[in-house]
């Protein structure tokens, strides 16, 4: 589900860069934007509360945390409040890149949680086979989309060459 989230989400973007929206001219930038609505839904299920059954909710989550993290409850608050951070992130053109980077970092960090949460076949577990290839598209979206835009060091150059012809 959350691929097709990110999938379709990219897409829109995208399209609506086609139809003159100048914020989503690429693909690259698409693909933050779209990652950043994956994010904020998969982020909304880390607060939801117990008894929930339409969707994931905070249960479900700490079930996917592996025995030897501790705090497991915090963890999920935690990794839920930093993927919202993330979505922000990659919306702001100044924070793209830096919240791309520690999005894939996060990513990399998560994947034993899932590949617990396979193992274990725990409620949100999907297929290892499945899991594994998912985290590795959402480690390169978050490195793809996160280099969208100008670098610090190439804005900080086209406004110094600027201001020298002024």
């Amino acid at each position: 589900m959350t691929v097709i989230v990110l999938l379709v989400a990219t897409a829109a973007f995208r399209l609506l860069g086609v139809l003159g929206v100048g914020r989503f001219g690429t693909w690259r930038v698409s693909a933050a934007h779209g990652l950043a609505v994956m994010l904020v839904m998969t982020a909304s299920a880390h607060f939801v509360p117990a008894g929930v059954t339409f969707m994931p909710n905070h249960a479900d989550m700490a079930a996917m945390v592996p025995p030897f993290v501790p705090f497991p409850a915090l963890m999920v608050y935690l990794t839920g409040v930093l993927e919202l951070a993330g979505a922000v992130g990659l919306v702001l053109e100044g924070t793209r890149r830096a919240a791309g980077i520690c999005l894939a970092l996060l990513f990399v960090v998560l994947l034993p949680a899932n590949v617990y949460a396979a193992v274990a076949e725990t409620t949100l577990a999907s297929p290892l086979w499945q899991r594994i290839p998912e985290q590795v598209l959402y480690i390169a979206a978050a490195l793809w989309g996160g280099f969208s835009g100008p670098s610090g060091r190439r804005r900080a150059a086209v406004s110094g060459s600027s201001s020298r012809r002024r």
